[in-house]
C-alpha cells in the first residue's frame, strides 16, 4: 500500500457516536463483527486505522464525534485452503447463503494440523466465489458446529450476507434449536441453564462453567421431549453460542449428552455412537437481503434415530447412567 486508503482493499469511514469514551479496538470489533478482535488489532498495529487523521493505537480512547478510518487490505491468499469435492446435504441455497445439514465427523473449518477435508474445503468446491468472505481460514462461516454435532449450519456467500447474519446471531434474531439424548432425567419439564463458560481450570482442552470471572456469559433453555428409561430426549434453544455450550451445560446440570467422550464418564452406551448424540434440528433466520423469514429443519441422522428406536423399544440398562455427571 503506497498511501493510506489507496489500492486494493476496503476503506471504511465511521464516526464515534457515544457520549462516553471507548477503546478503539473494542469499538471497531462491534462495527465489524465478521472480523475477530485479534484481526482488528493487527490492522491497528499495521497502521491501517486513523482517528481524526492520526494513526490510532488499540487503546486509543474514542470520544463523541471522532472520525475513524479503517483500511482493510484484501485477505492474504492461503495456498493450502483448497477446494475439495464432497457430498453436501443442502437444505437451502440461493446466491446469498447456503444452509447445510452437516454430518457427524466433519470439521467445519481448517485449523493447524487439520488443513483439508473440512466443510470449508467442500464449500469452496461447491461455491467458487466463497474465498475472501470473512478472511483467513473461515470463509463464509457465520457460526460453527462441533465435529461430531450434526444438523443445520448456515454459510454466507457474500460479505454483506455474512455481516448481517452474524448480527442476527448476536441479537438473537436467528434462532437455533437442538435435540440431544442425555443421561438421566432432569427435574421438571423445562428449565434454563445460566453459567459462564471458560477454559477448564485443569484440562485446558475442555471447557467448563466457571465462577472466577474468566468465562463468557452463556444461556441455554431446555425442554423435555421424552423420557426414555435411564435417558431423556431434550430440546434446546440457545441465547448465546459459546464453544461446547450445550455439552458443557448438560454436564454441569448432571445430565451429560450420550456419547460425549469429553464431558461424560459413561462408556456403556445403548448403541455404538461415533460421538455425542446432539443434532441442530432447526435454524430460523431472516434472509439477509430480502428479509423473508426462513425456518429450516434437518432430519435426524441415522445413528440418532437408531438410538431413539433402541431406547423406545426396551428399558435402558442401568449401567448407562454415569455416576456423577
Amino acid at each position: 500500500m503506497s498511501s493510506f486508503g489507496e489500492g486494493e482493499g476496503e476503506l471504511l469511514t465511521l464516526q464515534y457516536p457515544k457520549p462516553l469514551p471507548m477503546r478503539l479496538d473494542r469499538w471497531l470489533v462491534a462495527q465489524r463483527p465478521e472480523q475477530s478482535r485479534a484481526r482488528i488489532q493487527k490492522f491497528i498495529e499495521a497502521g491501517y486505522v486513523r482517528v481524526n487523521g492520526i494513526t490510532g493505537r488499540a487503546k486509543t480512547p474514542l470520544r463523541q464525534g471522532d472520525a475513524v478510518q479503517l483500511w482493510m487490505p484484501p485477505p492474504e491468499p492461503l495456498p493450502y485452503l483448497v477446494a475439495q469435492a464432497m457430498p453436501l446435504d443442502v437444505l437451502f441455497e440461493d446466491k446469498h447463503l447456503i444452509v447445510i445439514n452437516k454430518p457427524a465427523g466433519l470439521t467445519v473449518h481448517p485449523a493447524p494440523g487439520n488443513k483439508d477435508g473440512t466443510l470449508v474445503n467442500g464449500l469452496l468446491h461447491h461455491c467458487p466465489n466463497l474465498p475472501g468472505i470473512g478472511g483467513e481460514m473461515r470463509p463464509g462461516i457465520v457460526h460453527r458446529l462441533d465435529k461430531d454435532t450434526t444438523g443445520c449450519i448456515v454459510i454466507a456467500k457474500s460479505q454483506e450476507a455474512l455481516v448481517r447474519l452474524q448480527v442476527q446471531i448476536q441479537k438473537r434474531i436467528a434462532s437455533r434449536e437442538y435435540l440431544a439424548v442425555v443421561h438421566g432425567a432432569p427435574a421438571g419439564d423445562s428449565g434454563t441453564i445460566i453459567g459462564a463458560i471458560g477454559r477448564h481450570p485443569v484440562d485446558r482442552k475442555k471447557y467448563a462453567v466457571v465462577q472466577d470471572g474468566s468465562g463468557r456469559h452463556a444461556c441455554t433453555h431446555w425442554r423435555l421431549v421424552e423420557r426414555l428409561g435411564a435417558y431423556s430426549l431434550l430440546r434446546f434453544k440457545l441465547d448465546t453460542g459459546r464453544t461446547h455450550q450445550i455439552r458443557v451445560h448438560c454436564a454441569h446440570l448432571g445430565h451429560p449428552i450420550v456419547g460425549d467422550a469429553t464431558y461424560s464418564r459413561c462408556r456403556h452406551l445403548p448403541v455404538e455412537l461415533s460421538g455425542q448424540a446432539l443434532h441442530a434440528v432447526q435454524l430460523g433466520l431472516d434472509h439477509p437481503i430480502s428479509g423473508e423469514r426462513l425456518v429450516l429443519e434437518a432430519p435426524l441422522p441415522e445413528r440418532f434415530a437408531t438410538l431413539l428406536r433402541v431406547l423406545r423399544g426396551s428399558d435402558a440398562p442401568a449401567s448407562g447412567v454415569p455416576g456423577a455427571g
